[in-house]
């Protein structure tokens, strides 16, 4: 596999992935810009605005019908939430030109059509249709509103929204309701231009296609692209320290019959000059996967959590633990989990809850190299953050963290928040009965 980056506009950075792997080849392209609370509503409503028409192929039907003559590819609006940047565009997927009749290719034509929907959307007047924008912002109301139906996730989301008060990581990948509400057409298309003329952006090519053909195609894709003064000084703050010394606690009350814990840690000083793989194996250590501390002895042992799993955000340095107990195993559930990191970092760490965490990281990087759409995911990470190795070197470096690397990676880890979401009075009295 052949990994080539180069910058092809100013402020464009295509990153290259030329395999004969994969049946279907990937295209993505995506504008970055600050995660903010007064826009992320706007940038997550634009990519789905803009997927309903363009000029050439104005509504759904004829956007469909053309996909459909291009051997069924899809293009898909996509936003996204790294660290606090939010990343808002388009991802396709074809077939690759090794399995198309008659030399056929549709790589062109694809990177044509992703052009065409960011670049010359369906307007009147030259605005957004007031139609498009309008139906599409009810769509995005509904799935903001619907957040806390999964009340995991709304867990996680609460969590840091309480944690981080005053930074832009609180603020949720799709914005808030009262932001979304206020939308309308006129300020979202001015918004729209601004975002194009503003943005930095990361496309990316995974398939059989030469590096300066997916060049050339790219660039007549986005000739009209228009090009600003560049804010290309977006990144994401880390906050070494926790807001409080001690840990802030939040209570929430909903119609719920398990409670949900979510604990907030800040990295501390590691985030100086993080060791990435020592992260990621300390995080699987602790509670990444069935074989971790949180798994095998709050939930098996010990029986206080239905499930419990810790997360890195290495952007942001943070970790998050997300547990579903029983409200009166709060106390104990919490001090357990708590217990378990001490342990970390003492370095209570056997040889086989080591490798058991090294083999799932390095057969989950494995496994994003097998597919075009996780190398997608797995590089616009990488580039962000500025790393240059792809899935196969990230696994070697897993390999090799030692037991003290791990324990290096969780010393300067801070409790920062507890999230508690339990149900009411009234459930627990109905439990009773």
């Amino acid at each position: 596999m052949r990994e080539t980056r180069r910058e092809v506009l100013p402020g464009v950075y295509l990153t290259c992935l030329q395999t004969d792997k994969f049946k279907t080849d990937i295209l993505s392209v995506n504008l970055l810009t600050r995660l903010t609370r007064e826009t992320a509503a706007q940038n997550a409503l634009i990519p789905s605005v803009l997927r309903r028409g363009t000029v050439r192929w104005p509504d759904m039907d004829a956007l469909a019908a053309r996909l459909d003559g291009l051997y069924g590819a899809r293009i898909e609006p996509t936003v996204r939430k790294k660290g606090e940047i939010q990343c808002v565009g388009f991802w396709a997927d074809f077939v690759d030109d090794a399995w198309l009749p008659g030399g056929e290719s549709l790589l062109e034509p694809v990177a044509e059509l992703l052009g065409q929907l960011l670049l010359e959307p369906n307007t009147r007047g030259g605005l957004l249709l007031p139609q498009y924008v309008e139906s599409e912002q009810q769509k995005l109301l509904e799935d903001i509103r619907a957040r806390v139906n999964d009340k995991i996730s709304y867990s996680r989301y609460r969590m840091t929204e309480l944690m981080c008060p005053g930074e832009d990581y609180a603020v949720d990948v799709l914005g808030d309701e009262e932001q979304a509400e206020s939308i309308n057409y006129v300020a979202l298309t001015r918004h729209y231009r601004a975002l194009l003329a503003s943005s930095p952006a990361e496309i990316f090519y995974c398939g059989s296609a030469e590096p300066a053909r997916v060049e050339r195609a790219v660039k007549e894709a986005l000739a009209t692209l228009p090009r600003g003064e560049l804010d290309m000084d977006i990144g994401t703050d880390i906050r070494m320290n926790t807001v409080e010394e001690q840990p802030r606690v939040f209570t929430e009350e909903l119609d719920v019959t398990q409670g949900k814990l979510a604990i907030g840690y800040r990295l501390g000083e590691v985030m100086e000059q993080p060791d990435m793989a020592a992260l990621q194996v300390m995080n699987a250590v602790f509670g990444g996967y069935v074989s971790s501390k949180l798994f095998m002895n709050v939930r098996e042992k010990l029986s206080l959590c239905y499930f419990a799993s810790s997360g890195l955000d290495v952007m942001k340095g943070v970790m998050a633990v997300i547990s579903g107990i029983e409200v009166s195993d709060y106390d104990k559930a919490l001090a357990e989990i708590q217990r378990q990191l001490q342990a970390v970092k003492d370095g209570d760490i056997t040889d086989e809850e080591l490798n058991a965490a090294k083999l799932g990281l390095i057969n989950d990087l494995l496994s994003a190299a097998d597919s075009a759409g996780g190398l997608e995911s797995f590089w616009l990470g990488q580039n962000l953050l500025g790393l240059e190795y792809g899935p196969e070197e990230m696994a070697a470096l897993v390999e090799d963290v030692t037991k003290e690397d791990a324990v290096r990676a969780a010393r300067t880890i801070q409790c920062d928040a507890v999230y508690f979401l339990r149900g009411t009075e009234e459930d627990a009295e109905d439990e009773e009965n």
